[in-house]
């Protein structure tokens, strides 16, 4: 059994904003178990890592005891939330919602405990809401309030149009607290304003204001935008296990804790140690596979996680790796690292140094799904996917 400070360690984990603290420790230290709730719109049928985030979040509050309210925003989903929007989102169909509301339900449980767990529909209340209460909820907020939140106020100053329903969205969204009496809400630091909404309409309706959690919104495989599958950044909860290693095996290394602390399950106190190994020498890739089967494996079993290097990938173009990749030691002869032109030649991968030199002008030389340069130095101790032009490519360790 956790205590308050414990349970608030492992809560405060990766977040970035906890409001109000004081009141989420009041809330732990009652020993009964809170109600937590984060909402997903069903605007896109399969979800990636970044979606993970607040799910993950959520699975930590299972683990402490407390119950989890998923909430499938389909009647939100077909006024569409233009948060980090320049412009109106179009809304849904009814169909679109439910077939994607599905596909939702299918991949959350490969995370959260299904027992603990309560999904509901927005619709529930709100489809049973009449014209006038619609009219009565529109009268508990102002539109000077509206247009402090930063999409609304970049647009409108922007002389970008704004729909009327726009600004019901954040009112739905915070009556959905209301409705589910709701003691902790997660979101996105982009759903901040929308969170507060929340707090608002329950002081209002008499009840305790929920706290809320904002958890970042995590980068994508490059490292600078947003995770998102437009961008083609993203790793695909539904992706195959070969296709997850190696996007994961290709991403930067400043990426690596970023990742493992939003989305691994080992402690922190774990992951501080893997820290400490790479800044001791040890090879970043090492940790990276680590990582990639520990993600594999929560999607797709243990077994899949053991075999997701034999199938990484199925193309063969510069950057990609096909399957059933060649298998190649290389001595270094004691040595703790060799240039990349070295390592060509002894795998087998070039006839000769000209040869190594040559590929490498080319820029047609990848490890790891990632081109490098002539003056790279690789580690030895090392397991590392090395592809120089299209057709020599292999799985080679370096001892």
């Amino acid at each position: 059994m956790f205590n308050v400070q414990e349970q608030l360690a492992i809560i405060k984990r990766g977040a970035d904003e906890l409001i109000v603290e004081e009141d989420l420790v009041e809330k732990l230290a009652s020993g009964k178990p809170l109600r937590i709730k984060a909402g997903f719109d069903p605007t896109a049928p399969d979800l990636h890592l970044g979606h993970t985030v607040l799910i993950n979040k959520l699975k930590q509050f299972q683990d402490l005891g407390h119950h989890v309210l998923f909430l499938i925003g389909d009647f939100t989903g077909m006024i569409g939330d233009p948060t980090g929007k320049s412009a109106t989102r179009p809304p849904l169909t009814k169909e679109q919602v439910a077939k994607n509301a599905q596909t939702y339900k299918e991949q959350v449980f490969k995370i959260l405990d299904s027992e603990k767990t309560t999904v509901m529909f927005n619709s529930q209340w709100m489809g049973e809401m009449s014209a006038a209460d619609m009219i009565k909820l529109a009268g508990q907020y102002t539109v000077a309030r509206m247009l402090e939140r930063d999409d609304f106020s970049k647009r409108f100053k922007g002389e970008q149009p704004i729909a009327i329903h726009e600004f019901l969205y954040p009112l739905v969204q915070g009556y959905d607290s209301v409705a589910m009496q709701a003691d902790v809400e997660l979101g996105g630091t982009d759903q901040k304003f929308n969170l507060l909404m929340g707090r608002t309409l329950q002081k209002s309706a008499g009840l305790a204001p929920q706290t809320i959690l904002t958890m970042p919104l995590l980068e994508g495989l490059d490292g600078v935008q947003k995770m998102s599958k437009s961008l083609n950044n993203y790793v695909g909860v539904n992706d195959a296990p070969g296709e997850m290693y190696t996007k994961l095996l290709s991403m930067p290394d400043k990426l690596i804790w970023r990742y493992f602390e939003l989305l691994s399950f080992k402690s922190m106190d774990d992951i501080n140690a893997l820290r400490a190994e790479v800044d001791a020498g040890r090879n970043p890739q090492d940790v990276k596979d680590s990582f990639a089967r520990e993600i594999i494996a929560r999607f797709h079993g243990n077994e899949a996680a053991t075999n997701a290097h034999k199938g990484a990938g199925n193309r063969v173009d510069l950057g990609e790796i096909p399957e059933n990749v060649d298998e190649v030691e290389v001595d270094a002869d004691g040595e703790e690292t060799l240039p990349i032109a070295a390592v060509l030649r002894l795998a087998g991968l070039v006839k000769n140094g000209a040869a190594a030199k040559d590929v490498l002008k080319r820029g047609a030389v990848f490890v790891d799904g990632q081109k490098v340069e002539a003056t790279l130095k690789v580690r030895v101790r090392g397991r590392f996917v090395i592809q120089a032009g299209k057709k020599k490519i292999a799985r080679v360790t370096l001892k």
